[in-house]
């Protein structure tokens, strides 16, 4: 993956203010952290920038990825995240058919050997009711657990596959991931849950942001990351991109 600064920087600029940087992250390259790669944060400061993560995406996924330039900003933005008062949205395709229109994952989760994730309870405890998964607390494992939520929209249905768009209401590590894969509905591509390498890429996205900007007028932060072309391929040659704007707009209603 091509990490030069300048040229990462430029083509993936989304947008751009003298508090905050959001840029439309390739799949492949992580945000910050990463052993044994480079990752943006580090790439940035070599070049002689500084940036401060607001949020974490996973290194396989692609799309938004916003950053202050300024720990005030960066104070006022986390906590809306801390806070769940954030708007976040994602897309995946997912290896599975017969989804419902909308749907809600409420299951909880933990970690388990070797620091993975899982859903805090056995997976054949995992009941779905009315476009709901969820487990009863007599269920839950005997161990610490996270009340975790993800809230979806099915956006595109293919023969094999489907689209969905997300949203993370708890914001978990690895959430999306988990909450499809034990749920029966993987992400195509996966190093989590498929080892096969027989996909380009992980087809998850960070699509839109929304969140509360005091020095922007009027006081908001809108973002969005249309994905590339290549996030469709799992669909075929002949799949035609939907619009995404009703997803949006549904996301918004569901509860």
């Amino acid at each position: 993956m091509d990490t030069d600064w300048s040229q990462l920087r430029a083509r993936s600029l989304v947008e751009e203010d003298a508090a905050i940087l959001a840029l439309h992250k390739p799949a492949g390259i992580a945000v910050t952290g990463e052993r044994h790669d480079t990752d943006l944060v580090e790439s940035a400061a070599a070049a002689g920038e500084t940036l401060y993560p607001v949020h974490r995406i996973d290194k396989v996924t692609s799309g938004l990825i916003l950053f202050a330039k300024e720990l005030r900003a960066h104070g006022e933005l986390t906590r809306q995240f801390n806070k769940q008062t954030a708007e976040k949205a994602y897309l995946a395709v997912v290896a599975a058919t017969g989804l419902p229109d909308t749907g809600v994952f409420d299951l909880p989760l933990s970690v388990g050997r070797k620091n993975r994730v899982r859903i805090a309870a056995p997976r054949e405890s995992i009941r779905h009711a009315a476009g709901r998964w969820f487990v009863d607390d007599a269920d839950l494992l005997p161990a610490k657990n996270y009340p975790s939520l993800t809230q979806f929209v099915t956006v595109l249905r293919g023969p094999a596959h489907t689209v969905l768009a997300l949203r993370p209401v708890t914001g978990r590590r690895h959430q999306i991931r988990v909450h499809l894969a034990w749920t029966g509905h993987p992400i195509v591509g996966d190093p989590l849950f498929d080892r096969s390498g027989a996909h380009q890429r992980t087809y998850l996205h960070s699509w839109r942001l929304g969140l509360t900007a005091s020095w922007r007028t009027p006081p908001e932060l809108s973002l969005t990351a249309e994905p590339d072309t290549d996030f469709w391929a799992p669909l075929g040659e002949s799949a035609t991109p939907p619009s995404l704007d009703h997803a949006a707009d549904l996301l918004r209603t569901i509860r």
